[in-house]
């Protein structure tokens, strides 16, 4: 008689061994987690069979819990501190500690073989324990923008992790001792593909090692160093044919004005397949060293380079196949005209401010003008986050009309004397949701007056797909905001900044925003007691307010610790229900009903 059980069938008809099949293949994570729901079959199979998992904050779920549902998952990226913490608006002492995952890691999680922590506290211990239990299996390990180890944490890694391919620190806050650690990575590693220490202070290193690792590991592609004047690594650049993506080399000589170093910077040439490229302290008079390799170049990172409008004319003009541009408004309007007229292929766009005493050259001004050109000459464009100094409904219009492939669009309004005459922008952004139907991301930071109550709800009204907004100073009144949230059904992460609603309205909004996960806003009406945000309390959902400020050691946290500073407030979804480590900064609310499920 045929065996029932091997002939199980899924709610939908479907035999167990033709799903167990097809679920592999299903590799977006919202899909994964729909399909989990279908039953409990179903439910087990996602689980059997899902290779990564992204935690999206360190708190939303422990440790423990994800090993006992995944337990064959080979990669895993935890997020720790808001993002609010790359501009100093968490507290240091918020927490985002590595150590729980690790300890977890070196318990369960037997096939897991690449780790990416993202704004997490590591220390040299927990780096010591993942080593031990997974060092030789780690193929790849990220601490993104990550701080509380050193070099020392860092030589246990390159001396035991033979198998590494991807070392990845970029951003971190690395306290060096020594460059031991490079050494060691130079005398073990064969395999490495990926190595990135950029924007970092690691300058103990030496060059020699970097040359080692690019000689004995042929499979490397990308290398991205902290800051190192170009003229030492030009043994590395040629040592390294199969490079495509560096970045990290420095110029001297700001501006290329000593003539004699100049005429030595000729002898720098750059690997054949390079398609990437970041340098720093980068001059006008440098730029015919790039020259050469400019038509090859799809990304290219000048956010940390020295050049004027002139500049970035000069060199963006000769990048026809560029996609990737990260630069600061020195740009100037004139820039993004070059832009547009010469890099049909340009996916993405990112402009940062630059000093902030003033204009750093005098053409680095960024507006609508910059803006209507870019979206009628790169049509292919999917991120475009922008400072702009003067901005108009018809410029939005304009990208909201030519950019259908845009995903992501970001626009900061800078608070300079400027009189901006086409406040508020309500129309614009109404246009511009209409016609980009691919957004999924969307910030908006703007000045007083720049978006209306009614803008704010075009917002909700016309954000179907939308799954993360960031405003700053929008809206009248709290109206506006219900209004918002009313809409933007698949909205998961929404932080505001400087914006007039009080806490009852937060509350009411998040009860009516369905999906949302995570809520950030600093700067709201606060009330005497904080209690109004309490009735956004649900199961599995913390609220923490947090103090802006230093605490004194004798100070006590009662609810007036928001009166004359901007209140913060941080809400999200559970499954590990309270934290057990609030520092003194965060006051915990609405713990009491979370305690009760």
């Amino acid at each position: 008689m045929e065996d029932r059980n091997a002939r199980r069938q899924s709610p939908s008809g479907m035999p167990d061994e033709v799903l167990s099949c097809m679920m592999p293949y299903i590799k977006d994570p919202r899909d994964r987690a729909a399909a989990s729901l279908v039953s409990r079959r179903w439910h087990e199979l996602d689980a059997l069979t899902r290779k990564h998992v992204k935690v999206i904050l360190c708190y939303a779920a422990s440790p423990d819990r994800l090993s006992r549902r995944f337990k064959h998952i080979e990669s895993l990226k935890v997020k720790g501190k808001p993002r609010a913490a790359m501009f100093n608006l968490i507290p240091e002492d918020w927490g985002g500690f590595a150590g729980p995952w690790i300890k977890e890691i070196s318990r369960s999680f037997d096939f897991l073989k690449r780790v990416h922590f993202r704004r997490m506290i590591v220390s040299d211990l927990d780096l010591e324990i993942l080593v031990r239990s997974r060092g030789h299996a780690l193929q790849a390990l990220k601490l993104d923008k990550c701080s509380g180890f050193s070099t020392d944490g860092l030589l246990h890694v390159t001396s035991s992790c033979r198998n590494l391919r991807i070392l990845f620190l970029e951003e971190s806050l690395v306290m060096e001792n020594d460059g031991e650690w490079l050494h060691m990575l130079s005398l073990n590693n064969t395999v490495l593909e990926t190595l990135n220490f950029y924007m970092t202070d690691l300058m103990k290193f030496d060059v020699q090692d970097l040359e080692r690792i690019v000689v004995r590991c042929k499979s490397l592609v990308s290398l991205k160093i902290s800051e190192c004047d170009i003229l030492n690594l030009t043994g590395l650049l040629r040592a390294a044919p199969s490079l495509e993506e560096f970045a990290g080399g420095s110029f001297d000589d700001i501006g290329g004005d000593s003539f004699q170093k100049r005429d030595n910077y000729t002898a720098v040439s750059f690997p054949r397949r390079l398609c990437s490229l970041g340098l720093t302290f980068l001059g006008n008079g440098h730029l015919p060293i790039l020259f050469p390799c400019a038509a090859m170049l799809k990304r290219l990172d000048l956010l940390y380079a020295m050049l004027d409008t002139e500049g970035h004319c000069l060199l963006i003009q000769r990048c026809p196949n560029l996609e990737v541009l990260e630069t600061r408004d020195a740009i100037g309007n004139r820039g993004l005209e070059v832009l547009a007229q010469s890099c049909p292929r340009l996916r993405r766009l990112r402009i940062e401010r630059g000093a902030d005493d003033g204009l750093e050259f005098e053409e680095g001004v960024v507006t609508q003008t910059g803006l209507m050109a870019l979206a009628q000459g790169c049509l292919e464009l999917e991120y475009l986050a922008i400072y702009v100094c003067d901005i108009t409904n018809q410029a939005l219009e304009y990208i909201g009309t030519y950019s259908k492939n845009l995903c992501d669009f970001r626009l900061v309004l800078l608070d300079r004397k400027e009189t901006i005459t086409d406040l508020p922008l309500d129309d614009g952004v109404r246009v511009l949701l209409r016609g980009c139907n691919k957004l999924r991301r969307f910030a908006l930071y703007l000045r007083h007056g720049g978006l209306t109550d009614q803008g704010l709800s075009y917002i909700g009204r016309y954000s179907p797909k939308i799954r993360w907004i960031l405003l700053g100073h929008v809206g009248e009144t709290d109206k506006g905001l219900l209004e918002f949230s009313r809409g933007c059904p698949s909205l998961q992460k929404l932080e505001m900044r400087g914006c007039c609603f009080s806490e009852k309205a937060l509350a009411q909004a998040v009860k009516q925003l369905v999906s949302l996960r995570y809520l950030w806003v600093q700067g709201y009406t606060a009330s005497k007691t904080g209690r109004d945000l309490l009735e956004m309390a649900r199961p599995y959902w913390n609220i923490e307010l947090i103090r802006t400020r230093r605490l004194e050691a004798d100070e006590d946290i009662g609810a007036d610790h928001l009166q004359g500073e901007p209140s913060l407030v941080l809400a999200y979804s559970s499954l590990a229900g309270p934290r057990s480590d609030f520092p003194r900064s965060v006051v915990p609310m609405g713990l009491g009903r979370l305690l009760s499920w």
